[in-house]
């Protein structure tokens, strides 16, 4: 067997209900990806099935690194029913997203009409839950002193889950602001698929670089780091570029 194939076995036995999360989010990840040579309209000035297609390659991930994460919790009952949860929470938010985009309009800070407002709302009602219910994990991660790991790993887990936590503030701001683009509104020329703004800040890249760090710091840790210090310091120093990415976004300076 090849180490891709190894990987897929090993995440399956560790949380099959993630594992098949991940499955069906790349296989409508696939789906969304044709439907963007198959509808031609535009919402901000891009294919309403980008947006989607990102969210679902998103959560696939997501539902593999936690799959992979919660592996090494004692708490196993917990652990399962944060395994449904992040299922469903995943699930509501996708429908919502998707439906938007099917009707043509945006499903983030779009309170244009009564519909709209309760589709955002319930959205957000569902990120706020899953986030309290990642905060439990987190803090199981840091209760718990005995794991079938190395330390630089376990802290690693710790810091990701963590900085996973305080960068999911962001989302919030961007909700009290009710835009995601500093300078000027919401849509015009960005990034590549991305659709960062190339020419105003934009809260959207201190966020995904923040909410990813849940992937970045163990695989540097892995890959890289050769001990708790290492770890430590790589993870300050990110925390610390995250920081200059929000703060450059608020004085609405653009990425790149």
């Amino acid at each position: 067997m090849n180490k891709l194939t190894v990987l897929l076995n090993d995440l399956k036995g560790r949380n099959r209900l993630l594992f098949y999360c991940g499955i069906i989010n790349l296989l409508l990840a696939f789906i969304m990806l044709l439907l963007i040579f198959l509808d031609d309209r535009l919402i901000l000035g891009i294919n309403p099935w980008i947006k989607p297609l990102k969210f679902f390659l998103s959560i696939a991930v997501l539902s593999w690194t936690m799959a992979w994460i919660l592996w090494y919790l004692d708490a196993r009952k917990i652990v399962r029913a944060y395994s449904w949860f992040l299922v469903i929470t995943m699930l509501v938010e996708m429908a919502a997203i998707c439906l938007q985009s099917f009707r043509g309009t945006t499903s983030h800070f779009n309170i244009s009409n009564a519909f709209n407002g309760i589709v955002f709302g319930i959205m957000g009602i569902g990120i706020l839950t899953f986030t309290i219910a990642t905060a439990v994990i987190c803090f199981l991660y840091f209760r718990q002193q005995k794991f079938d790991l190395s330390p630089m790993m376990v802290w690693s887990f710790r810091l990701g889950l963590l900085f996973f936590l305080i960068f999911s503030i962001e989302g919030g701001v961007m909700i009290s602001l009710m835009r995601h683009t500093i300078g000027l509104k919401d849509g015009g020329e960005g990034l590549p698929f991305l659709n960062w703004s190339v020419h105003a800040g934009d809260l959207r890249v201190a966020h995904f670089f923040g909410m990813h760090s849940l992937q970045i710091i163990p695989l540097v840790g892995y890959y890289i780091c050769s001990g708790k210090r290492q770890v430590f310091l790589f993870s300050g120093l990110y925390f610390l570029w995250v920081c200059v990415l929000i703060i450059q976004a608020l004085n609405g300076k653009p990425f790149l």
